[in-house]
């Protein structure tokens, strides 16, 4: 039985990120949001476009102005108004000014912004009552970007910021990686759909609604094929059609020792290769992935069918998959940070231990995390709701006290 550690190294050394090539479709900005760009992103445009004002006042020559007090104040005369959206037509000479305004281009021969609180105007001429800095409030062409040079890296996701920024570049087209498209097929012939009245011994097949749905916050599509029986020649059927169709397959259930689980006996029959049969991690402990080389590598997760123990594999092992095959540069592997426990938590110690729960920021800016109450079951569904991260106790230890220090694995 591996180590969750060993796992989690098989798994991303298994999954590649979309081709550069193949994978790239383009795009509308408008449609771009939390796409990964498959390209850097270069404009032709600078960042300013031109010298231009940061603050409403009078645009000077500084040798003019460099001995200006409120005691001796310098007189200029001013010769032209530039408002936003203006292109200056004089070019400021010893002795003048430019009325100027937040954004608006500097004028010819200016090289300076007097602030207009700095001043005081008489008529056709502004009296500059203080020094200014050289230079001072001039934004300077190509200060913030230089056109040419890459304005957004290849392998983020799109934000409103780098939206913006794209519109202000006139970047309206964009590469991005094509979503990953993960199937998602649930075994056992005791699950129903949610529409279907219960009969005794038959369960509501949860899983597959609970991974499409993390499937897409991952940012893949998913590809649900619904409940196969435990009858290897449906399961056969169905898991031939996934590995043709998606590039990540998931199953929940039929992955234990029972005397219906055929999942690994059909992978293999399929030419699949098993490099994960059991991970030291509770819940979750059986766990199978496989690839499949006549498939293109698509990797294979067989996951437990109790809620839990499918959803704390998903977060633990598949996320990070999927997002590393999505082509994201970085930021795909999972995320833990520290955290004070407010219950006490107790284990085994035996194997890691997945627990969940709320983690927040408290009043003095430290993470508290609050463990889920009820019963911790692999099968127990109903106090996952409104989780947010699962507390991490590593094998060996059986105890963290109210108020100690805890590992957290946030979703």
């Amino acid at each position: 039985m591996l180590s969750v550690s060993e796992a989690e190294a098989i798994i991303l050394n298994l999954v590649q990120p979309l081709d550069k090539e193949r994978d790239i479709e383009v795009v509308d900005l408008l449609t771009a949001s939390h796409r990964i760009l498959a390209s850097p992103i270069t404009s032709q445009l600078d960042f300013p476009h031109w010298d231009n004002s940061a603050m409403d006042g009078y645009a000077v020559r500084y040798e003019d102005v460099q001995d200006a007090s409120e005691s001796q104040p310098v007189s200029l005369q001013i010769v032209e108004e530039i408002p936003a959206g203006y292109q200056p037509k004089y070019t400021i000479q010893q002795g003048q000014a430019a009325r100027i305004l937040t954004g608006s281009v500097m004028p010819p021969g200016a090289d300076t912004v007097v602030m207009q609180e700095a001043t005081r105007r008489e008529e056709n001429r502004v009296l500059i009552l203080a020094t200014p800095k050289p230079q001072e409030f001039v934004r300077h062409r190509a200060s913030y970007y230089q056109a040419g040079t890459e304005l957004l890296s290849k392998g983020i996701i799109l934000n409103a910021p780098d939206i913006s920024v794209l519109a202000a570049a006139q970047c309206t087209k964009l590469p991005v990686f094509r979503k990953p498209v993960v199937a998602i097929l649930s075994t056992g012939n005791e699950l129903v759909t949610p529409d279907k009245a219960l009969q005794p011994g038959q369960i509501v097949d949860s899983n597959q609604y609970a991974l499409a749905e993390l499937v897409r916050e991952s940012g893949a599509e998913p590809l649900m094929l619904g409940i196969i029986k435990d009858e290897p020649d449906a399961l056969e059927e169905a898991i031939a059609h996934a590995i043709t169709n998606a590039d990540i397959v998931l199953s929940s259930g039929g992955v234990s020792v029972g005397d219906y689980d055929y999942v690994e006996q059909v992978i293999e029959s399929l030419g699949g290769e098993i490099h994960i049969r059991a991970v030291a991690m509770r819940p979750g402990k059986p766990l199978t992935v496989a690839t499949f080389r006549l498939s293109h590598g698509r990797v294979y997760f067989g996951l437990p069918g109790n809620p839990a123990s499918a959803l704390v594999t998903f977060w633990r092992f598949v996320q990070p998959a999927i997002k590393k095959l999505s082509g994201l540069a970085k930021g795909w592997k999972p995320k833990f940070v520290k955290a004070r426990s407010r219950n006490e938590i107790r284990t085994d110690g035996k194997r890691e231990t997945y627990l969940w729960g709320e983690t927040f920021l408290n009043s003095e800016g430290f993470y508290e995390f609050q463990l889920a109450t009820g019963g911790h079951s692999s099968a127990n569904l109903i106090n996952l709701a409104q989780t947010n991260s699962l507390a991490v106790l590593p094998v060996g230890q059986t105890l963290i006290p109210a108020g100690g220090e805890v590992e957290i694995l946030k979703q």
